[in-house]
């Protein structure tokens, strides 16, 4: 990857240009109140002549070449200001810096138009690209240490899951036959797979992200909240940004982007970003450590204006990983209701063996199956964007895909339990929206439009049994499991399809009663249908007409094939009231009836007692969302921000994804939970203390629980649960805690900074910190003791130099404490006791540099 970042650099750079030229630009920099500004730095854009302003805030800069010509006038505190030239000024030009971090005046587009955030009635948050950068923040997972209400949790990038106030997404492995309750849009195009989020951000402008349902403003629908990223444009100004960090693990992260007119109404982008990291955990099997990141990924765009009123936008993008990881590492055993020869620990001493090491922060595995974790992910993407009337007309047509190539030891041991555990998954879609946003009256503003996806999805899987099967599924004293190469090479193929299809019809108005007070009433009406189709077949191991030994086999794996097919349709919407107070005091109410679509199983069923699939789980109801919201945006002081929300949220129905003891259900399955209640309170606060000081701060309390769940699967150390002699398939676990859901979590940062030259550039020096902490949680649909995630909290610094143009530097560290923390804690396939964790990452520090034109 080495050499193909420098290739790549060495392209961009010749790619690059500059423009210079030989006369005197005059002009005067002053401020809102008209003050002049001293020691302004004043650069001409794509060189490397500059100069400051003086008491009076005058400048004079010499140039040389043609026109036209593009200035930067950057000062400590103040937003950049970009002003091109198409002729050398007669008379000194005036201008005016307006302050920067004024955070009342953050933008968004959650809306389908441009406006305040603090104006918008919806819980949102903003993290702009510069900001994400400057965190090192370049994923998702990252993210959620900025947005406290974000939960993510990744044991691979098919096993993803991202909640908003702890719903979205089952937790657990993944089943493709359910859709996402949380949207996640980039540039207007849904990515319908959740694997997308474990990606690295390629040239980000801003990311909003909206929590509750939003389904009469995005063409998905959302029922907790939506990812809205939008990147940055291609630019007629030519400009570009290269960057590479270096850091501990052989941490190497490059990223470039290059932007420039192509022609009088023709401007392009490239963008690139890749990254590698050496891994984090010692394989003792294989002598080499594991868990490494291998990532690249491009993006490019044209934008052509025909006419004034429109922009087209086509973009491609395509990313690769390969890393060697995601291995999972043994935090503990626990004690099952099973039999004391059933039990992990006299298992493995029956089979010699021993773990690594019995504390999973030693970060060793003996793990003998292969780890893979292989993923491509792009598409491309058509936006028409044309001003009619008082609005825009926008249509958004897209085409995506999603190759996942695994492998993984779903036994985390050494032993040759599971040989093989291999789904690799082809996946396609298509997207169109059409939509129009605008002003219908004097009085009424609002929103309409049309969206429809197609999608399939195709499974093609291998489970291999190794020659330790045997004694982790023996179920009884009988010598015949001991029966040589019964279970050796004893495995099952899986053919899984879905194709699911979805149409919509949405909107949302905005009907101005009065200047202050405004109701906003939202519709949507949704079809969705869904075809499944699963098979799976037995091969190998033990060639036998014994009839004993066919049926020890089958309690193993056994042949099972079903289809279903399914669609329904659903009326949903949203009532929001808005008062502004003052200028200053913004409050809103919300009522929203949403919905998640209808679901279907296709990643095997459990069997009854007859040894039967449950077909009656083929099927999962849709969730039914009643959700209420309230919520005062203020801005205290200027240059500051501090809003309040309270909600809660009811789920009739809902779609949780669950383990089975029977390693022959490959991913869990599905079932509905009859109704669960999340509940809280979120607080977000930024304050622009002066020009040198600025603190920001987000923190949650959720209460999410089962209101109602009566047939949940058993937690692990009740498996093999028996009463009045018959074994106990489920539990009531109704009152318990929702998996994944922190009562209490939060962030804390804040930047101090000063002015500073570097290398003849004006800037700033800076330090920041920030922390992110939560609450214990638990790690499983049926809550285990021993599956709960304790809390913690991680911390992180950076110290450094940037400027708007020129060279920008930075020292950072991340988990500086070197905490010791789980992600996630999740059973081994079969439910022998044993359970591994995904760990977070320990302390990593580096250095980055950043050089802008």
């Amino acid at each position: 990857m080495k050499t193909s970042i420098k290739n790549i650099f060495t392209i961009l750079a010749v790619l690059t240009f500059s423009i210079s030229f030989a006369q005197n630009i005059d002009g005067v920099v002053t401020n809102d109140q008209n003050i002049p500004l001293e020691a302004a730095n004043v650069v001409i854009k794509g060189t490397t002549l500059s100069t400051i302003t003086n008491s009076e805030g005058r400048f004079s800069i010499e140039s040389k070449g043609k026109l036209p010509v593009t200035i930067l006038i950057q000062y400590i505190g103040y937003k950049t200001a970009e002003l091109e030239l198409t002729a050398i000024p007669v008379s000194p030009i005036n201008i005016t810096l307006h302050e920067e971090n004024q955070l009342v005046e953050v933008v968004v587009s959650s809306r389908r138009r441009i406006e305040k955030a603090q104006d918008v009635p919806i819980a949102v948050s903003v993290v702009t690209g510069k900001q994400a950068e400057q965190a090192g923040a370049f994923n998702v997972n990252r993210i959620k240490e900025l947005v406290p209400s974000v939960q993510l949790y990744s044991s691979n990038p098919r096993n993803t899951g991202i909640n908003i106030r702890s719903l979205g997404s089952p937790f657990g492995l993944t089943n493709d036959g359910i859709d996402p309750g949380v949207g996640f849009y980039v540039d207007g195009v849904y990515y319908a797979r959740p694997a997308a989020t474990t990606l690295d951000f390629i040239d980000v402008e801003q990311i909003e992200v909206l929590r509750g349902p939003q389904g009469s403003l995005f063409g998905k629908n959302t029922t907790s909240g939506a990812f809205n990223i939008t990147s940055r444009k291609p630019s007629f100004t030519p400009g570009a940004d290269f960057e590479v960090s270096y850091g501990n693990y052989a941490f190497l992260q490059a990223k470039a982007s290059i932007t420039g007119a192509l022609g009088k109404k023709v401007a392009g982008r490239i963008s690139f970003s890749g990254t590698q990291r050496d891994g984090l955990i010692d394989n003792v099997a294989t002598g080499r450590a594991t868990n490494t990141l291998n990532n690249q990924g491009f993006r490019g765009q044209l934008l052509w204006t025909p006419t004034e009123n429109t922009n087209i936008i086509l973009a491609g993008d395509l990313t690769t990983q390969r890393p060697d990881g995601y291995a999972q590492v043994i935090a503990g055993v626990a004690p099952t209701k099973r039999a004391a020869y059933r039990q992990f620990d006299a298992i493995i001493a029956d089979l010699n063996y021993q773990l690594p090491s019995q504390n999973a922060f030693d970060r060793k595995i003996d793990q003998d199956t292969p780890w893979r974790s292989n993923q491509d992910l792009g598409g491309v993407s058509l936006n028409i964007d044309t001003k009619i009337g008082s609005g825009t007309l926008t249509s958004t047509t897209a085409w995506r895909f999603w190759n996942w190539d695994p492998s993984n030891d779903r036994d985390f041991t050494g032993l040759q339990v599971l040989a093989k555990s291999q789904n690799p998954t082809r996946q396609t879609q298509i997207t169109q929206e059409v939509r129009y946003a605008g002003q219908l009256t004097s009085r009424i503003s609002g929103v309409g439009g049309v969206f429809f996806i197609d999608q399939t999805s195709q499974t093609d899987g291998t489970e291999e049994s190794g020659n330790a099967q045997w004694r982790f599924s023996q179920s009884s004293t009988s010598a015949l499991w001991k029966t040589p190469g019964l279970f050796e090479g004893y495995g099952i193929k899986t053919d899984a399809r879905i194709r699911a299809s979805s149409a919509a019809v949405f909107g949302q108005i905005d009907w101005a009663v009065t200047d202050r007070f405004h109701i906003l009433p939202g519709l949507r009406y949704n079809f969705d249908k869904k075809d499944a189709h699963y098979s799976r077949t037995t091969y190998g191991g033990l060639q036998t007409t014994d009839p004993a030994l066919l049926a020890l086999k089958k309690q193993v794996y056994s042949d099972q094939a079903f289809d279903s097919s399914t669609d329904n349709t659903d009326f949903s919407g949203n009532i929001t009231l808005t008062y502004k107070a003052t200028d200053k005091i913004n409050v809103y109410g919300t009522y929203a009836k949403s919905y998640k679509p209808v679901g279907v199983n296709v990643a095997g069923l459990p069997t009854n007692s007859s040894g039967q699939p449950m077909t009656e789980l083929a099927v999962i109801k849709p969730e039914k969302v009643n959700h209420f919201e309230v919520g005062v945006k203020t801005s205290p002081f200027k240059n500051s921000i501090f809003n309040l929300t309270a909600f809660n949220t009811e789920i009739k129905d809902f779609q949780t994804n669950v383990q089975a003891a029977e390693p022959g259900v490959n991913r869990g399955y599905l079932a509905n939970a009859d109704k669960v209640r999340v509940r809280g309170v979120e607080l977000d606060a930024s304050f622009f203390i002066n020009s040198h000081l600025t603190i920001n701060g987000a923190a949650t309390y959720t209460d999410g629980k089962y209101v109602k769940f009566t047939n949940a699967p058993l937690p692990l150390e009740d498996t093999g649960l028996t009463v009045n002699g018959v074994q106990v398939a489920f539990k009531d676990v109704s009152g318990t805690d929702l998996p994944g859901a922190s009562r209490w979590a939060g962030s804390l940062g804040g930047e101090l900074s000063d002015n500073a030259k570097f290398f003849g550039n004006a800037g700033k020096i800076f330090f920041a910190a920030d922390g992110y902490a939560r609450s214990e949680f638990s790690s499983s649909p049926s809550a285990s003791k021993y599956l709960v995630v304790q809390g913690y909290a991680i911390f992180n610094a950076r110290l450094g130099f940037r400027a708007s143009q020129g060279l920008s530097i930075q020292i950072w560290g991340r988990n500086l404490l070197n905490k010791d923390y789980y992600e996630q804690l999740l059973p081994a396939g079969g439910n022998a006791g044993q359970y591994a964790g995904v760990i977070g990452d320990q302390r990593t520090y580096g250095v980055t540099f950043k050089y802008s034109l």
